[in-house]
Parts: C-alpha cells; structure tokens; sequence
C-alpha cells in the first residue's frame, strides 16, 4: 500500500514539473520571438544594457558605506537650520507688518471725506518709501548702533562690523543691542523698518484733509530718522530705560505712543478743520466710505500677527502661538468694550467705534503680548475698548480735530498698554520663552507690587516728553519757513485738486446733504454733536 502511494506521488511531481517546463518552454518561445521581430540595432542594444546594469549592480555593492556624521557636524547643520528656519519667521513677520500699510491706507481714507482721498493714499504710500530711506541712512545706527545710554553712534548705512547671525559672546560687531537676535542683519533692518514706517504711518490720519503734503513728508524724514529712533534706543537699544528695567515686548511705547504724541502735536499745530466747531459744538465731518475703512480694519488685525508674534525673532512655536492668542484675544476684547460702551455712551453701535475698539485692544496688548496669560490679555483689550471711546470725545472736546482717532488708539492705549505690564506681567520661570532673569517682574495684580509699574511710568512719561519736544521744534520749524497749512480755499475744495490735481472718484455723482453737505444727525466719526 505504501509503494502504491509513493508512485501515485512521484507521477504527481513529475507531471507537474513537466507542466512547469512546458509552461517556462512556452514564455521563453515567446520572448525569443519577440527578440527576433525587433530591429538588428534594438537586438544590439540588449547584451549592452544588461552589461550596464550589471556593471552598476557591482558599483553598487562595491562603495563604501558613509560614515556616520560627527558631533560637531550635526551641531553645525542644526544650527544652521534653526538659522534658517528664524530668518524665514522673520521675514514672514515683516512682511505682514509691511502689509499694515494697506490697511492704514484703508482705514484713514475711508474715514475721511472723498475730496480727500487721493491725498490720504498718497501720503500713505510714499511715507513707507522716506522711512526706508531715513532708516537706513541715520535711523537704524542711532536705534540700535553701539553708543551710550542715550543715542547709538555708529551703524550709519548699515555700515560697519557685524557677524551675524552669531549672537551673546560670539558677537562681533557694532549693532550689539540686537544681537540676541539669532538672523542675519538684512533680517533685522528689514523687521526694524517696517515697525518705523508704521510709526510715521499713525501720523497721517491724525493730521488728514488740512496739511500740506511737502511738509508731511518733510516730518516724517524727521521722525524716522530722529525723533522714532533716540527714544527707540532707550528701551529696544539698551539704552538708560532698559537698564532701568523698562519692558516694552512689541512697541506699545517704542511705536505706538511715539506715533501717536507726535500726531497729537501736529493736530494742536494745525487746528481744527474747516466746519468741525460751529457755535461750539462739535459738527460731523463723517467718513465717505465705511466700507474699506472696515477692510482697512481687518487688514491691520491680521498685520498684527506679524506685528507682535514677530517680534520674537525666532521660530519659537510656544512663544509665537502664545502671543498670537494674547494679541487676538485683546482684540477681540477690544472690539466688545467699545461697542458696548459706545451703545451705552452714544446711544448707537458706532461702527467708527468698533474698528477703532478693535485697534486700541491691539495696541494696548503690545507691550505685555508676551508677558501676560490669556485671561489677563482679554482684560487689557477690554480696558482699551472702553477707554478709547471716550478719549475720542473728549479730545474732540479739546478741540484737538483727528479724523480718523489716531491719537486715541496709538497714544492712549499705547500708554495704557505700556503699564498694563506692570499690573499683569506674570514675571520669569513661567512662559519657557521668558527665561530666568529676562523680562519684567511680576505685576500689581500677579503679587508683585508696584515695583514694575512705577519703572513703566517713567517710561511713558520719558519717551513722551522726549518726543513731544522734538516734535513740536519740528512743526514750528516748517510752520515758520513753508506754513503747515493748506489755504482756506484749497480745504474746501479738497486736496485731491489743490496737492495733486486728480479726483480720487471721478467721473462718479457725489452725494450731497445738509449743512456743510454732509448727512445730518452724525457726530465725529459718526456720532451725534448732542453726545459731546
């Protein structure tokens, strides 16, 4: 039974190896005749390429493995990545601030009359392009240039040693106050401009539809080159207020409150526009496009992630997630406050007020953006919503004449975010970013007393005096020698024609109304006069 079963067996394997034979016989006709139908050139080309591909297979099994990378080298190559990736978050950051400019453009024109327009985009394109050239030339050097505690004295042009991106004792070079900041120096002028540019930028709105355009171009030389960058070098340049132990993480003092004294100066300076105070009370001079002054709103909240997040200068994601947060969440915050209050205070939801709520939370989280928590950012936005509502009116009541509220969202908030860091800074060993001794003490309503917050008032009052006076030579200079302000006829007529010839809507009907043509029943910036 057993010999029975092996030759059924051994018939089995050898029928089924003939069907293999048979079958790999067949496949192989099949590929010769296919070898035989090509050309005598392709049937060349055959032992050819397999001799290639042999000869590669050999090189292959025949190299040298690489040797594994040592220490030092992949030291070398993180750090010049991590180089690389901070230099890209830097740029990133500055470009979105550079986009700022839209949204400033935006806002001021829309929030001014429409025989203006042409003038308020003007000023705000061609500011950017004098502060680059006045920051480069003088303004970088003396912000940031090695000098003294009160002025830089050397970095003029970018000119001079630098070996960055090397920072702490590896640096070699005149611009020492920055060089924390692990990127090249083309990355740090170019984020450094464009928070300059928008210094100068808040100027413009609070001096719109009266100013002649020579002389807004002459101040802006002037603050950019001097004025922004003596009190810059104070807290940002290691100057005396830094070792005071001053703290201003994204420039709620440095850019804000600098713009903003030198915008209040220029609107006490050139007074009231024509029509706005009749009988002493305060008349509308409304906005003719609410539209792309909302836009224009929009615009600069996004900027702000460049604005604040950036000023890290580095690709560090707890500390740029971080302060995104805080920077949106007092904006948000912001936008709450000075809507409820100007539904309270003026008996509407002024839409005026809400993009400018939505600005001062902004502003006011600058300072302390890094600093704070969550809950403590979303307080400070809101403090800024409030306050900023009724510094509009009551400059208004000053006779103090700005169109679009610059100086009570970059002035007002800015000083109220500036000590907002002595009330809620958290203080170092919280955030890792922070560090052990960087940074401010703890605040008033963290446990760490008054300390901080007298130090931020010294700030505000310093930097604002400072500025103040500087300005105020430089618009009685030009008031003296070119006169600040447009004539009479040309201001009713518009400064579209008189500075520039051209209609910013020509061709379009354009609206009349009641008295000095313009609707009835609005305040400043939309607002009833009977609210003042």
């Amino acid at each position: 039974m057993y010999k029975q079963k092996s030759k059924i067996r051994s018939r089995h394997l050898l029928a089924k190896n003939y069907a293999k034979n048979t079958q790999f016989n067949s496949k192989f006709r099949i590929f010769a005749s296919a070898i035989k139908r090509l050309s005598p050139s392709w049937q060349a080309c055959l032992p050819l390429a397999c001799l290639i591909v042999l000869g590669w297979g050999y090189v292959a099994v025949a190299q040298t493995p690489a040797a594994a990378p040592t220490t030092a080298e992949l030291k070398v190559a993180t750090d010049n990545l991590k180089v690389a990736l901070d230099t890209l978050w830097v740029a990133i950051a500055a470009f979105l601030v550079f986009f700022m400019n839209a949204g400033f453009c935006m806002l001021e024109t829309g929030f001014c009359r429409q025989k203006n327009a042409v003038n308020v985009l003007a000023k705000n394109l061609i500011v950017f392009a004098l502060a680059t050239v006045a920051f480069w030339a003088i303004g970088f050097g003396l912000m940031f240039g090695d000098g003294n505690d009160f002025i830089g004295l050397s970095g003029f042009f970018l000119k001079g040693l630098d070996n960055s991106p090397a920072t702490g004792d590896a640096y070699q070079g005149v611009f020492s106050a920055i060089s924390w900041a692990g990127v090249p120096l083309a990355a740090k002028f170019l984020f450094q401009l464009v928070f300059a540019g928008t210094a100068a930028t808040i100027v413009s709105g609070a001096v719109a539809e009266r100013i002649k355009f020579a002389d807004f171009l002459i101040f802006s030389l002037l603050l950019v080159g001097i004025a922004y960058p003596i009190t810059g070098h104070w807290i940002w340049g290691t100057g005396w207020l830094a070792d005071m132990g001053f703290w201003d993480f994204a420039g709620s003092t440095v850019v804000h409150s600098v713009g903003g004294w030198a915008a209040l100066m220029g609107a006490a300076f050139l007074g009231p526009r024509i029509g706005k105070y009749q009988d002493k009370q305060v008349v509308a001079l409304p906005g003719h496009n609410m539209s792309i002054a909302t836009l224009g709103c929009l615009i600069l909240w996004l900027g702000w992630f460049g604005f604040n997040p950036g000023s890290v200068m580095a690709a560090d994601p707890g500390a740029i997630t971080h302060i995104a947060l805080t920077t949106n969440m007092a904006a948000a915050a912001g936008g709450i406050g000075a809507t409820a209050t100007a539904w309270f205070y003026l008996g509407k939801p002024d839409l005026s007020m809400i993009i400018n709520g939505i600005l001062a939370g902004l502003v006011g989280i600058t300072a302390s953006c890094a600093y704070v928590g969550i809950a403590s950012s979303l307080v400070i936005g809101l403090i800024a919503g409030v306050i900023v509502v009724f510094s509009v009116t009551f400059f208004d009541k000053l006779g103090i004449d700005d169109p679009v509220g610059a100086t009570s969202v970059h002035l007002v908030c800015g000083i109220w975010g500036t000590l907002a860091v002595g009330l809620w800074s958290v203080g170092p060993g919280v955030f890792s970013w922070y560090g052990e001794a960087l940074g401010p003490a703890r605040g008033l309503f963290a446990g760490g007393g008054l300390g901080q917050f007298f130090i931020q008032l010294i700030g505000v009052v310093s930097v604002g005096g400072m500025t103040v006076l500087l300005s105020t030579i430089f618009w009685l200079i030009l008031k003296a020698t070119l006169g600040i302000r447009v004539s009479r006829e040309e201001e009713l007529e518009g400064l579209d024609i008189g500075e520039h010839g051209m209609e910013a809507y020509s061709g379009f009907v354009k609206e009349g109304g009641g008295a000095g043509g313009f609707p009835e029943g609005h305040g400043s910036m939309g607002m009833s006069p009977d609210k003042f």
